[in-house]
């Protein structure tokens, strides 16, 4: 076991107070917009709109696990997404925890009895939201002061309940 100063032992749970908070703000973020009809789903959905309304995206969220890492086309979407959004200045989060993120949104993780497919969580896209736009600064100010970092896309890990 290692002995930390007492700053360190202050910095890490004062990061770690840090990231709850802004996980929390994504979370409530997420489940405002989708109330007030403010989110796009699915990496083609989210592409499409950012071809026609760019103007209108405020954050873009991409979601992924473990076993997505090997997945080629979806890190090559990410890829595209990621540029077009810092060519025009749209604030990205990476979320890790899709089971979490499924769960925030009420979504199914798997085919339901309907045959309905479960919607492609992979790419958000939040929209113009009317309210809750604290939890939109909060979120924002998180990937600006990342940036400052020269960490452009930062990690959020989203944790089960």
């Amino acid at each position: 076991m290692t002995n930390m100063t007492l700053e360190e032992l202050v910095g890490c749970n004062s990061t770690d107070r840090k990231m709850e908070t802004v996980r929390e703000a994504l979370e409530e973020l997420l489940v405002a917009a989708q109330r007030q009809n403010c989110l796009t789903v699915g990496v083609y959905e989210s592409a499409q709109l950012m071809n026609v309304d760019p103007d209108s995206v405020v954050l873009c969220v991409l979601a992924t696990d473990e076993e997505d890492e090997n997945d080629v086309a979806l890190q090559i979407h990410f890829t595209l997404i990621q540029a077009f959004c810092c060519d025009i200045d749209i604030n990205i989060v990476r979320v890790s925890g899709m089971r979490r993120l499924a769960q925030v949104l009420e979504e199914p993780l798997s085919t339901d009895s309907n045959a309905n497919e479960p919607r492609d969580l992979h790419c958000i896209l939040v929209t113009n939201p009317q309210a809750e736009h604290l939890k939109l600064n909060e979120v924002g100010s998180y990937c600006k002061e990342s940036r400052c970092r020269n960490q452009w896309v930062p990690s959020i890990a989203l944790q089960e309940r």
